[in-house]
């Protein structure tokens, strides 16, 4: 027996994870509603809005270890 329950404790149990994992990726898969359309032409580099523009001034500064 896992986890020291009896089998149908443990498949019910596993059953309703299982289930609420579905059920809340589904949700948070609604609420933010994702854009799963491909463009035919890719964007140029800053029309997307997803892209961090702060991320190219870190890359090309130079970084400092403290040890």
């Amino acid at each position: 027996m896992p986890a020291g329950v009896s089998w149908a404790t443990y498949l019910k149990m596993f059953a309703a994870s299982l289930l609420s994992m579905c059920a809340g990726a589904e949700v948070v898969h609604r609420y933010y509603r994702p854009d799963l359309t491909i463009p035919e032409i890719p964007p140029r580099p800053g029309e997307l809005k997803t892209e961090l523009l702060g991320l190219k001034k870190r890359q090309h500064e130079p970084q400092i270890s403290q040890q």
